[in-house]
């Protein structure tokens, strides 16, 4: 189905060219409402991990978008994620985070449902319906469509979206970062702790910005590294293994995805760290011996955080997470974050590294709190009658970033900028917008889907 333009959003509150972003797209109430019929509604969005629902009844609620979903695994074991609201009234069929169960039932009219979707009780079913309601008709609302992936679980609403791998494109290898486990063996990543989740006054797209790629902020966090709270004990992070990479900001401008790498020069190995415990050093040991061994040249990219279109965003290192950026109005950001470790790995790694994702990422992590003072207050002073009248600048780099990069022997999918040199770019905060004006203006996904009219064009020559 078409959709018209909004009246709101126009043409050029996007300039690329100049560097140019206006401040309305982050403060006006009436674009907020059309992100989320023209970008919510129609995206792939990540919905929560398979660990936290690993038997049949098992249930997590989550959100898309300003959309209540249930997370489930019906009673044979498939993957379920439904609209959490009943189709009598409306009200929330569940209303606990997680769980388990065998049907959820409506509190406010005793509607309730099978864990596959399936409308099951009806009260007075016989005499107030005289049993000619059509059951099969009222389930609950499922979603279009649903990718499983490394035991992670999305979904779009939209029948027309391309497929989550096509979605992704090859994004997928730097999604993998965050997925697989430390040695590099396909997948094995568990939550650990559960979902943290909490509210901070901003628009939705300044952490997402800040994710896709904000190289620019370290001013911001100085305290937090004079403190040394990485998990070798100096700076944030691994400072040793960053300090010898290259750094490369890489985006995906069809699809609006973008990471940072560090990718090590041939033959190097990465430092001695985690130096806490001997099981620890000893587990990092071994994972980074085993991905060089199963990688090959891809063995020497590490992960940076990153964004997956439009508000999942990525940290593959440590703190290992997936945070999504749920939108709660124009003007405030619920986040909830999934802290990931290796299933396989031994208890004493886990709590070392649940000690530190706490100490580092969240409301009370001190990396975390210096991010929220600034989209606060860079929010609370974008929305006054004169602000808005100047546009923010994303001038860093333009022009500049490189398609089909090498280094060194290595080869890397998607447009880069390497930072090693320059420090810093707006490279892949400028793809995450124009993206997002794409979404805004398009009134298809025939329109959004430009590598198919380009694969199309390549076999017609």
């Amino acid at each position: 189905m078409a959709i018209t333009l909004s009246q709101d959003y126009r043409p050029g509150m996007v300039d690329l060219k100049a560097g140019r972003l206006s401040r309305e797209i982050f403060v006006s109430d009436a674009i907020y409402h059309a992100e989320l019929e023209r970008l919510f509604a129609r995206a792939w969005l990540f919905v929560g991990h398979e660990s936290q629902i690993p038997n049949p009844g098992d249930f997590a609620v989550s959100g898309m978008g300003e959309e209540s979903v249930i997370l489930c695994r019906d009673r044979v074991g498939e993957v379920h994620v439904f609209l959490n609201s009943c189709r009598h009234r409306g009200m929330k069929v569940c209303r606990y985070d997680e769980g388990n169960t065998a049907v959820f039932t409506c509190p406010y009219h005793g509607w309730s449902y099978g864990t596959d979707g399936r409308l099951v009780g009806v009260p007075f079913f016989r005499e107030a319906y005289h049993s000619t309601l059509d059951r099969a008709q009222w389930g609950l609302v499922e979603v279009a469509q649903l990718a499983r992936y490394k035991g992670t679980v999305w979904a779009t609403w939209d029948p027309a979206a391309p497929s989550f791998f096509e979605y992704l494109g090859d994004f997928r290898r730097y999604l993998d970062l965050t997925l697989d486990s430390w040695d590099g063996s396909e997948g094995g990543s568990e939550v650990i702790g559960g979902v943290q989740k909490w509210l901070i006054p901003c628009n939705w797209k300044f952490p997402a910005e800040n994710f896709s790629g904000d190289s620019y902020h370290n001013i911001s966090h100085r305290s937090v590294d004079l403190v040394g709270i990485g998990p070798s004990g100096s700076g944030r992070r691994d400072m040793r293994e960053r300090q010898m990479a290259r750094r490369l900001q890489i985006c995906f401008p069809e699809r609006g995805h973008q990471t940072g790498v560090y990718a090590l020069p041939k033959g190097e190995l990465i430092p001695a760290a985690y130096r806490h415990s001997s099981v620890v050093s000893e587990y990092f040991a071994h994972c980074e011996d085993e991905r060089r061994r199963r990688l090959g040249e891809w063995g020497r990219v590490t992960g940076s955080p990153g964004e997956v279109f439009p508000n999942t965003a990525l940290h593959p290192r440590q703190p290992r997470t997936i945070a999504v950026w749920h939108p709660r109005g124009a003007h405030q950001t619920e986040v909830w974050r999934w802290y990931l470790v290796d299933a396989a790995a031994p208890a004493e790694v886990k709590s070392f590294l649940r000690d530190y994702y706490i100490r580092y990422s969240g409301p009370a992590g001190l990396t975390e709190q210096d991010d929220m003072e600034n989209w606060n207050y860079a929010h609370a002073a974008s929305r006054g009658t004169i602000a808005r009248r100047y546009p923010y600048n994303y001038e860093q780099g333009l022009g500049h970033e490189i398609a089909d990069y090498e280094w060194d022997g290595l080869n890397l999918p998607g447009w880069v900028m390497d930072l090693t040199e320059a420090k810093s770019s707006e490279h892949n905060l400028r793809n995450l917008y124009r993206r997002w004006a794409q979404f805004m203006e398009a009134g298809s996904w025939d329109e959004l889907m430009s590598w198919r009219h380009a694969a199309a064009t390549g076999a017609a020559e």
